[in-house]
């Protein structure tokens, strides 16, 4: 891609769409700049990935084609009043923040500018990401295309409408945690049952792997995978007795809604 890259924000988020990015060769070290607050992850970012760093979030607006808002919700009309008069015309804005709308963005800038509202999550660091998109009116069909090669760089994504990038924020941006909880969980009872943590881990961590590639490679629906598994009397069945006792659907189903409320929240 023959196009510069700046990320206004060096954390866990911009630093695994980078790692991302750089892993597939969509571009090079040379074509991307990133900003950060403390000398610390500044440093980080240049010796992990060998980009380019500055603590001057004009220099990056000036300098990128496509340009990440990587910063925390509360941040943005600091970092827009910041940027705003170096943006080019023709800079795209990708801005990944949670609860950021587009009339809210677009109306701090006080301008017009091309933007796309963006999900992503960290397992783009992997190369499996999982991502949303959705843009304002002045994105050309070119210019989302550009943004859909980048994030298919480190996983997959998706155009939605933006009234539910709220759902997408509980469906997919906060739920690799929701399942690190659970591979957590699993290897606690292996450990229990006498299996060694490292061991644990590994096991539950592939389980989870294996039957997330069963549910997109087979297209099947993940009730009839569940119950492929599911013989007749038998240990599995037994399992999903107990988790159905203990409201573990319910759980997950509250949790996730709690998230998108949240995200609802962020708004007011």
């Amino acid at each position: 891609m023959d196009k510069t890259i700046g990320f206004i924000g060096g954390g866990n988020m911009a630093s695994a769409m980078i790692g991302g990015i750089l892993s597939s060769g969509l571009t090079s070290e040379e074509q991307i700049i990133a900003t950060a607050k403390t000398e610390q992850t500044l440093i980080s970012l240049r010796e992990h990935y060998g980009i380019t760093t500055t603590s001057d979030n004009t220099e990056a607006a000036k300098y990128a084609d496509i340009l990440f808002l990587a910063v925390k919700p509360h941040l943005f009309p600091e970092i827009i009043s910041q940027i705003k008069s170096c943006i080019r015309p023709n800079t795209l804005i990708i801005s990944i923040a949670a609860g950021q709308t587009i009339a809210a963005i677009e109306s701090a800038f006080h301008k017009n500018i091309k933007l796309i509202r963006a999900m992503p999550n960290t397992p783009a660091l992997v190369g499996e990401g999982m991502s949303a998109l959705c843009a304002n009116q002045n994105v050309s069909q070119e210019e989302l295309n550009e943004a859909i090669t980048i994030f298919n760089s480190f996983g997959k994504c998706e155009v939605v409408p933006e009234n539910i990038m709220d759902t997408v924020i509980g469906v997919s941006g906060s739920s690799p945690a929701y399942v690190y909880l659970f591979i957590e969980a699993m290897a606690d009872a292996a450990v229990a049952d006498g299996m060694s943590r490292a061991q644990a881990y590994k096991f539950s961590a592939q389980a989870v792997l294996g039957a997330a590639k069963m549910v997109l490679n087979t297209d099947s629906h993940p009730g009839s995978l569940k119950d492929a598994v599911c013989s007749p009397g038998g240990t599995t069945i037994e399992a999903v007795a107990v988790l159905e006792q203990q409201g573990f659907r319910n759980a997950v189903i509250s949790a996730q809604r709690a998230c998108v409320q949240k995200a609802k929240d962020m708004k007011n």
